[in-house]
């Protein structure tokens, strides 16, 4: 019974702090906003596009790639609308940006500057999207001319010509640098990261519409319907397990002296996540990917070769899952690496007397720290590329929506827990400035 008390006295005072906390209200407003506009400019068309036409070479899970593009875009690519490429171009951008950084020498100093070296690279990385962006762009509108009918006549577009490739290029280079823009603002003034939130509110949104077609489906299948409602579940459960586990290794601090009194010997943890890299493998891979067949669609299209290599990247074919298996586990090592400065981190250890039992300080220690990191890496990859993958099988088995598809539930579970780790974590931020301000007020009277 005091247990159940003690649970509610809690949450009530979970519940009358968010009441107090204005600025985190404020917060989580804008982000609301923000995510609303975004979803308004979803619907917003290209010019010179029929969309009748379009409802049919855009199915929801028959498109393979497109089709998870169109889920990370919230159906803006199927409606072909000017934010159809979505983030994407950005994340390409920083994929480029950070694999190039330990190669050139420039980028490298600029990673050891801090905030002001950041803020460079981050100015970097929008330059080469808006490359990335007009490039895509073109290769969009390309594919767009080339859908044709039994007349030779492009489908798609009302009229083929210089005049539309332009304003498609420039309509998507807006609505791209607008949702990067957008993204940016929700990290800095909203909750949560911008980038993340805008791609899992794209899946979100076609939820609702992939739960009927499900639905539908079992109207004759429907244990079928079941063992995917079950398996959903199985993989929710296993993504919210492995996110939160940590391999915590104890750092210990020896004994020392303040103002003149002993102070003891403690032990602090330093965690160590079994997924460092998140859900960034799976989309960086995707987004790979999607410049590949960008340059295929661009170049090589109309060849024999172009279209036997559009067809491979289809849904559940062979060559398509080992490809996409590899550059998931090689982005969850290259990402976890370019993130995470082990080296650094045993310096700082050493220089404040901190140290790992049995492990000597400095370059033991790095070596320490790396060797736990790849072991738990090689598990976080065996468990990502299961994750993406696996699904993806059983999705094309079953033709099925790919809304289901363990990528799209791994996005949208980690964004969930971590923008509710970060809104816990200013609760207790406020509480604790209020207690701080009690207190000096009592010590003032």
């Amino acid at each position: 019974m005091s247990v159940l008390t003690s649970q509610s006295n809690l949450k009530t005072n979970a519940i009358n702090a968010f009441a107090k906390a204005g600025d985190l209200q404020k917060r989580i407003l804008f982000t609301l906003f923000a995510l609303i506009v975004f979803r308004f400019g979803t619907y917003i068309p290209l010019p010179g596009i029929s969309s009748e036409v379009l409802k049919e070479v855009f199915k929801p899970g028959e498109n393979g790639l497109l089709g998870m593009f169109d889920t990370f875009a919230g159906g803006a690519l199927s409606r072909m609308t000017i934010l159809a490429l979505n983030i994407m171009p950005y994340i390409t951008a920083s994929i480029i940006i950070q694999m190039a950084a330990p190669i050139i020498p420039a980028l490298n100093a600029l990673k050891k500057e801090g905030a002001a070296g950041y803020r460079k690279m981050n100015q970097y990385m929008r330059y080469l999207t808006i490359v990335v962006a007009v490039f895509q762009a073109l290769g969009l509108s390309v594919f767009l001319e080339n859908m044709t009918g039994p007349s030779g006549a492009p489908v798609v577009i009302m009229d083929s010509s210089f005049l539309f490739r332009l304003t498609t290029i420039i309509s998507l280079l807006g609505g791209t640098l607008f949702v990067v823009w957008l993204g940016e603002q929700i990290t800095s003034r909203g909750i949560g990261n911008g980038t993340s939130l805008i791609i899992a509110v794209g899946i979100i949104a076609g939820l609702p519409s992939a739960v009927a077609q499900t639905l539908d489906f079992g109207k004759t299948h429907q244990l079928t319907v079941l063992l995917i409602a079950l398996l959903a579940f199985v993989i929710i459960w296993i993504i919210v397990a492995v996110e939160r586990a940590q391999r915590r290794i104890v750092i210990q601090y020896p004994k020392g002296m303040m103002g003149g009194r002993p102070l003891s010997a403690k032990n602090t943890y330093f965690p160590m996540k079994v997924n460092p890299a998140g859900v960034m493998p799976p989309i960086f891979a995707s987004a790979l990917i999607a410049v590949v067949l960008t340059l295929v669609k661009f170049f090589g299209s109309d060849s024999s070769f172009g279209q036997d290599l559009q067809n491979t990247f289809n849904r559940g074919t062979a060559l398509y899952l080992f490809i996409y298996a590899g550059l998931i586990i090689l982005f969850t090592f290259v990402y976890t690496s370019l993130s995470f400065n082990l080296t650094e981190k045993a310096e700082d250890l050493k220089r404040s007397g901190a140290f790992i039992a049995g492990i000597r300080p400095g370059k033991s220690t790095a070596l320490y720290l790396d060797y736990v990191m790849t072991r738990l890496l090689t598990i976080g990859a065996i468990y990502l590329t299961a994750l993406c993958v696996l699904p993806q099988i059983l999705i094309s088995e079953l033709s099925v929506p790919l809304y289901l598809g363990g990528t799209s539930l791994l996005i949208v579970v980690t964004v969930i827990m971590d923008t509710m780790t970060q809104i816990q974590s200013q609760l207790v931020a406020y509480q604790y400035e209020n207690l701080i301000k009690k207190a000096q007020l009592k010590g003032r009277f």
